[in-house]
């Protein structure tokens, strides 16, 4: 067997070590939904480990897709996510069409995934900062040194990724910004690829499905002894794994035997946008293809006094904004206020389904 293929087979074998992380739940689905996760992962790792890898000639790839249900790290059902493979040695022109989503951010960031589970923060830009022409066009300059003049997305020296997230609230009516990179000097000479180049891609691959598995096995680590509940564990915990500066962020952990309902409730802040997502085990957002799992500011109905009532279980109980758990007993979720002039942390109590 070719060494490099057969050295990639068994370093991705020990990445489904992780399928029996004594944390991790030993049902049918989590762990079906585990192999299919890794996946998941794989099809991502390769996509921006393998292909895309020259910071001299980068293109804007998917991230988190709903159209590949490729979902990672708490995916937002409502967002686009975009990211392409930079380097901090070099200027980028980023030039698009602006669309009507009605949130739209770049970050710059140092991806450690695969070394310590951070993504380093190193320039951020939003949307509202950005001029746009009379035929809905903009463009501005990804550099480690500011330009004379226009939008600039600061970069650091070590920046290796670009990450846009672009937020719906109402996808049937909204259209996505259309976008494209360009390095504007990409020095140096192309070289063929060789094995020793493909096989550090693919070693960079496997790192990236392991070290994304693990990140977010702590999470749910983390959040799992406290189930039930919503805490602020903090924002920089959020930050310091690619979270936007401008969100703040609600994660935790549910379980719910087949008669309970976990009712939610909260005040809702001024704010561009919200939303409650439920998640399985490994940080996914369960099938909002299919079914209802999360709710945002659009979507959601009021109560008469403003509040918002969330109730989370296996079947209607008839009142609130019904959340279907989708055969899961138990998983993650988030909740997320964006640029709110208050951060309420809800209330939540779990009852019996004929008491609710």
């Amino acid at each position: 067997m070719n060494a490099v293929w057969e050295k990639f087979c068994t370093d991705l074998l020990d990445a489904g070590n992780i399928l029996q992380d004594e944390i991790v739940p030993q049902d049918p689905l989590t762990q079906a939904e585990g192999v299919r996760y890794l996946s998941r992962l794989l099809r991502y790792a390769t996509i921006n480990c393998v292909e895309y890898t020259d910071p001299r000639w980068p293109s804007f790839t998917s991230a988190p897709n709903p159209n590949m249900r490729t979902k990672i790290g708490a995916d937002n059902p409502d967002n686009v996510y975009l990211r392409a493979n930079i380097s901090g040695r070099h200027t980028y022109r980023i030039t698009g069409t602006r669309g009507n989503v009605p949130l739209l951010t770049f970050g710059s960031r140092v991806n450690r995934y695969h070394i310590d589970g951070t993504m380093l923060q190193t320039g951020d830009l939003h949307g509202h900062d950005l001029p746009v022409d009379e035929h809905g066009r903009f463009s501005f300059i990804a550099s480690v040194d500011k330009p004379a003049e226009g939008a600039w997305l600061p970069l650091a020296p070590d920046s290796n990724l670009i990450s846009v997230r672009q937020t719906y609230q109402d996808r049937v009516n909204e259209t996505a910004a259309e976008l494209s990179i360009e390095c504007l000097h990409p020095e140096g000479e192309f070289t063929p690829l060789t094995p020793e180049r493909i096989g550090a891609r693919l070693t960079a691959a496997v790192g990236n499905v392991s070290g994304t598995a693990k990140t977010f096995l702590e999470w749910s680590r983390k959040f799992r002894p406290r189930a039930n509940e919503i805490v602020d564990w903090g924002q920089d915990f959020f930050q310091n794994a690619g979270g936007d500066p401008t969100i703040f962020y609600l994660h935790g952990y549910w379980k719910l035997a087949e008669d309970e309902v976990w009712v939610i409730e909260t005040e809702v802040p001024d704010c561009e946008y919200f939303n409650f997502v439920l998640q399985n085990f490994w940080v996914e957002s369960l099938d909002y293809h299919r079914t209802t799992v999360y709710i945002n500011n659009h979507t959601a109905k009021l109560n008469d006094d403003g509040t918002l009532t969330i109730v989370v279980a296996a079947k209607d109980p008839g009142y609130g904004n019904w959340l279907d758990t989708d055969g899961h007993r138990e998983g993650t979720f988030a909740m997320r206020w964006i640029k709110a002039d208050a951060h309420p942390i809800p209330t939540s109590r779990v009852v019996k389904a004929q008491d609710a």
